[in-house]
């Protein structure tokens, strides 16, 4: 940075990103200029798995040097005054610090595993429809799916509104395209626009709100709104008037539209249909890498922007967390789809991970390391079933619950690795990993002191208990008469079921692995 206004960007703090990015556009120019042959899209495939290692390397090697790496910073001398005859501090839009590089490692692990099935899922589509109308083109379907994973890694590192909206965006917009890629599909297409509404009125409901804040605080930067709020008295509710309104009206407006991107209560009803009708893979990228973007921009909104507020807003979060993880059990229990129970189910641990953030004004680094680990545990275990449940899918009624009627006796592979991942959702032994994580958060909010809260949680695991164990029970069950059907298990996924299996053993093994790096 010189002369005050021209900033120097730290390309290592970045590097990440943008390996994504141009990994993006190479594999644009190689679908465009590439003779179409049958193994093409296995090339575009092993060129963006590549990228997302090379990527995940960067973030290794960023969290092995320790420190915190900023760029994009606005000096000093630029930022007005946060308090008579103080001048704000520097300010960073991108910061690389260990929540911005472990969120960071989730997604591109998530990414990986996505990207395998997506090479299933892609060959499959060309295998069962030879020609033009079932197939999926390849080159779109990973262009954007990368570019989804770029917004992702940005916007945990994102410390500014502006940024947070636009990365928020980066990784909402190619989702759309990406659910709606299946051709002459009328249930992808249907569950696009479902998706594409949702995140148009979560999008506007969060720039609405974004405006307010800027309006109250006069600054973008998250530190420095917080120093605005601080400066005006505007800790506990001790501002009055008109200002104070328009505070409460901007958080409540946010956090509706970051409720929105994590299907939250009242926030959910588009999960169903919308994870029923993607593409299986991209269910996936749904369940797992665009539910850690939408909590990673909720907590740096809560606890980076708006601290002093959390008198206000706690207490909105304890209720929408009860309400998220009650509502997400019981419609599970009704449903006979699998990847409807896996939405719902989704949604009811959008509750787990909202649980302790309620409790942020008692012990902040706890209520966040809490949130955090609980969303790693969370990936690991839900990758697993997406991953079975892409094989089961390709079966005849292989949607249906009852096509998993003695799985793990006809395909004990695939059969006893979705047992594995259900026993862990449902925070069961020999499933470690759930429960460790079910124990941090219950931890946390119990030495927060919302013991009602601790309450729920229980009754609503208790609950989720009867779908997971229920579909358990069907992995083992004898098969029907006649029914002697196994999985074809493709190296892609098997090698996904192989690593998210491995991660979450290793997970319920040495939970001190995830703890260590969140707490």
């Amino acid at each position: 940075m010189t002369g005050g206004v021209i900033q120097s960007i730290d390309y290592a703090a970045v590097a990440a990103p943008l390996v994504l990015a141009l990994v993006a556009g190479l594999v644009l120019l190689l679908d465009a200029f590439l003779p179409a042959r049958p193994g093409g899209a296995r090339v575009l495939g092993l060129v963006t798995l590549g990228g997302l290692v090379a990527a995940l390397a960067v973030v290794a090697v960023q969290a092995a040097g320790g420190g915190t790496r900023r760029t994009f910073c606005v000096p000093a001398s630029l930022g007005g005054e946060s308090a008579p005859g103080r001048a704000a501090p520097a300010s960073c839009s991108f910061v690389a610090d260990r929540f911005s590089l472990v969120i960071a490692a989730v997604v591109l692990a998530a990414g990986v595993i996505v990207v395998l099935l997506s090479m299933t899922e892609i060959a499959a589509g060309r295998d069962a429809e030879p020609g033009e109308r079932g197939r999926i083109p390849a080159g779109e379907w990973y262009f954007l799916l990368l570019a989804t994973l770029t917004g992702a890694v940005l916007l945990p590192a994102s410390r500014d509104l502006i940024m947070l909206v636009v990365s928020l965006e980066l990784v909402s917009l190619p989702v759309f395209a990406l659910t709606a890629l299946k051709r002459h599909d009328g249930r992808a297409s249907e569950a696009a626009l479902k998706l594409f509404l949702v995140s148009v009125v979560s999008t506007a409901i969060t720039l609405f709100g974004v405006s307010l804040l800027y309006g109250v605080t006069g600054s973008v930067h998250l530190d420095r709104i917080d120093a605005a709020l601080r400066a005006t008295g505007d800790t506990a509710g001790d501002m009055t008037g008109d200002m104070a309104q328009v505070t409460a009206v901007a958080i409540v407006l946010v956090a509706a539209g970051f409720a929105f991107k994590i299907a939250a209560v009242p926030f959910h009803f588009w999960a169903g249909d919308v994870y029923r009708g993607a593409p299986v893979p991209v269910a996936a990228l749904l369940s797992v890498v665009s539910k850690a973007s939408g909590f990673a921009g909720l907590i740096l909104l809560l606890t980076s922007a708006l601290p002093g507020r959390a008198a206000l807003w706690a207490p909105g979060v304890a209720v929408v967390a009860a309400l998220t993880m009650t509502a997400g059990n019981v419609l599970a229990m009704r449903q006979r789809a699998a990847v409807r129970l896996l939405a719902w189910s989704s949604v009811a641990q959008s509750g787990y991970i909202l649980a302790p953030l309620a409790v942020y004004a008692v012990a902040p680094r706890a209520a966040v390391g809490a949130s955090v680990a609980y969303l790693v545990f969370y990936a690991a275990m839900n990758l697993i079933a997406f991953a079975v449940v892409l094989l089961v899918a390709r079966l005849p009624e292989g949607q249906d619950l009852e096509a998993y009627r003695g799985l793990a006796l006809r395909s004990p592979a695939a059969g006893l690795s979705l047992a594995f991942a259900l026993v862990c959702l449902a925070g069961l032994p020999p499933g470690l990993a759930g429960l460790f994580a079910k124990i941090v958060v219950f931890r946390a909010v119990v030495d927060g002191g919302l013991g009602w809260l601790a309450l729920v949680m229980a009754a609503n695991t208790v609950a989720g208990l009867y779908y997971y164990i229920a579909w358990t029970a069907r992995l083992f069950a004898p098969p029907a008469a006649g029914e002697s059907r196994t999985v074809s298990t493709r190296t892609a996924a098997g090698v996904a079921v192989a690593i998210a299996v491995a991660v979450t053993v290793v997970f319920s093994v040495a939970p001190q692995v995830v703890l260590s790096v969140t707490g």
